[in-house]
């Protein structure tokens, strides 16, 4: 598919980065147009009609947060900023002006692009509304986001998909191999490892609920709830 993008951002080389990795990327079409000040990209949410919107904050003649405010006004197309301010009151108020998504610079552009076809793909109805939980972890894939214990929490582009894997399987005992082609494909050369590395990162960022995520000896790992809310093991 085709999708009209457009970037309102002041910093030129971050500009020329985006446009260049999403204009390459195979599988769609990105057609990526810039403005580099707020009044500008007004300008262009008003004369066009773009499929999504990247959106900083601090920008030149208008903030990224009025734009917002306006563009939610006019356009139901879904706000991803991509901003250098991670603060959580920034974050708040970026949900409660209508932005779909809070990306914090520098962020991985593969993450930045998986959101994106997340995003335009709920927007044209192209996939059902879909939530994988397991205890008090909740993913949510349209939104490319996770949530543990009521908070969000931010994976890198493999161990969301190790974690999503995991959840689509919840139960079932997953093999190493069956990890390592699943997540990393079948032409990777690297050791297995890589996947107990990826878990053991998993377990820590979930906290108490990374005790779900089951080592099954000499085989691979298993997603099990048989852990309370806490993340504590039940008793027999």
């Amino acid at each position: 598919m085709t999708y009209q993008i457009l970037l309102i951002e002041d910093d030129l080389q971050i500009c020329e980065i985006l446009t260049d990795y999403l204009e390459a990327q195979p599988e769609n079409v990105f057609l990526v147009r810039c403005a580099n000040d707020g009044q500008k990209g007004m300008e262009q949410i008003v004369e066009g009609q773009y499929d999504l919107v990247l959106l900083d904050i601090m920008l030149p003649e208008m903030d990224g947060f009025s734009l917002c405010r306006e563009l939610r006004r006019i356009s139901d197309a879904p706000i991803i900023f991509i901003t250098a301010r991670g603060r959580e009151e920034d974050k708040l108020r970026g949900y409660q002006l209508g932005c779909d998504d809070y990306l914090v610079k520098p962020f991985s552009l593969a993450v930045l692009h998986a959101k994106m076809l997340a995003l335009l793909k709920r927007a044209k109805g192209m996939v059902q509304s879909t939530v994988l939980t397991a205890g008090e972890i909740v993913l949510e894939p349209e939104r490319y986001r996770v949530c543990c214990a009521g908070r969000e929490v931010d994976f890198s582009h493999k161990e969301y998909e190790l974690l999503r894997y995991l959840l689509e399987h919840k139960g079932k005992v997953c093999m190493r191999e069956e990890l390592l082609t699943r997540i990393w494909g079948y032409d990777f050369e690297g050791s297995d490892r890589v996947v107990d590395n990826h878990i053991k990162k998993l377990r820590k960022k979930l906290g108490a609920q990374g005790r779900m995520i089951k080592t099954i000896i000499r085989k691979g790992y298993q997603l099990k709830e048989d852990t309370d809310e806490s993340g504590n093991r039940k008793e027999e």
